[in-house]
Formats: C-alpha cells, structure tokens, sequence
C-alpha cells in the first residue's frame, strides 16, 4: 500500500478533536480535584466533574476510531532526514500517547465505577454511561477508589510530560528541521516554505 505524503482529512479531525478534549481535561482536572473542596466553588465543580467524566469518555471512544482509522490508513512515511534514534523515539511517544490516551480514561472509569458516593455518569445530560458492573459490586470500595485515582492522577502528569515532549519535537520539525511533519497535519497547509 503506498502511503500518503500527508494525514488523511479523517485523521487530522481525530487528532485535533482529541488534542483539544485532552487540553480542557487536563486543565479542568487540575482545577476542579481543588475546587471541589472550597465552599464557594463546590457546586460549579460538581458540575465540570460531570463534563470531565463524560470527556474523558468521549476520548476513549474517538480513541479506538482513531486507532482503527490509523491501521486501516497508515499515516505518511518519516521525513527521509531523520535518523533512526529520531524514528524510534516518535515511535515510541506515539505509541506512550495512544497508551494515555486509553489508560486515562479507562483509569477514571474504573475510579468512578468503585467510588462509594456511586455517583452515575451522564454523557453530556443525553445517556448514562454504566459503571463497570464488578467494580461497582465491591465490598472494599474506598481502597479500590484510592488506586484508581492515584493511576489516574499519576497518568495525568505523564500525559503532560509527553504532550510537551510532542508539541516540542513538532515545532522543532518546523523551524529546526524546516521539513513538513507539522505542516501535513494541520488543515489546509502546504508544503513547508524552505521545502519549496
């Protein structure tokens, strides 16, 4: 199969949509696990901890289309100017980022799932998303809360280091390398200038 010189319009949607839903998850997890301790902004967290969940869920979901997308669809070839070390660092951070990208949401599902308050998760007010059944069931329930929201958090900052790790290697591709990695998954770009 020859593989496209630049990402499908598909798979530049996926990444976007992703990208922006990880950024308000991230932001909105470090504000609201504070928040909902103060009096004055208790009840408006409440509310963003329902947005959060019903998020995160919502990655998970585009997630796996985005994975069925991306084996169905393999995304264009590295610049030839990267060296081997190069390819299987981005090798490896695609993949730790795909691996978040399923972990933190299946983390926060399953520390929902065995919280004892047995809050139910609405997708955004339209259906209620299930708890998985044998978490739910526990008898020990605060325990199993606890190391899921410690995977959860610890996942968290991981995701943000690695994020940063790909923002910088993509800008780096563009004004180092001044080669077209950044340039094929943004909508409508062409060709990277010094690249003709």
């Amino acid at each position: 199969m020859t593989r496209s010189p630049r990402y499908s319009l598909v798979a530049i949607a996926l990444h976007w949509t992703i990208a922006i839903a990880i950024f308000v998850m991230l932001a909105a997890g470090l504000w609201m696990t504070d928040a909902i301790k103060q009096p004055d902004t208790r009840n408006f967290a409440f509310k963003v901890y329902q947005w959060h969940k019903a998020l995160g869920l919502t990655i998970l979901v585009l997630t796996l289309v985005r994975i069925g997308w991306r084996l169905a669809n393999p995304p264009p070839p590295p610049p030839a100017s990267m060296t081997g070390f190069e390819k299987t660092a981005s090798g490896l951070a695609h993949a730790g980022l795909y691996a978040l990208m399923l972990a933190l949401p299946l983390a926060g599902w399953a520390m929902v799932s065995a919280s004892p308050l047995g809050f139910p998760t609405m997708i955004f007010g339209l259906f209620e998303w299930p708890h998985v059944p044998m978490l739910a069931e526990l008898e020990d329930k605060k325990s199993a809360e606890a190391v899921f929201k410690s995977m959860h958090k610890y996942l968290a900052y991981g995701a943000i280091a690695l994020i940063g790790l790909h923002v910088a290697a993509a800008l780096k591709h563009h004004f180092v390398n001044r080669d077209d990695v950044l340039a094929r998954m943004v909508p409508g770009s062409r060709k990277h200038p010094a690249n003709g």
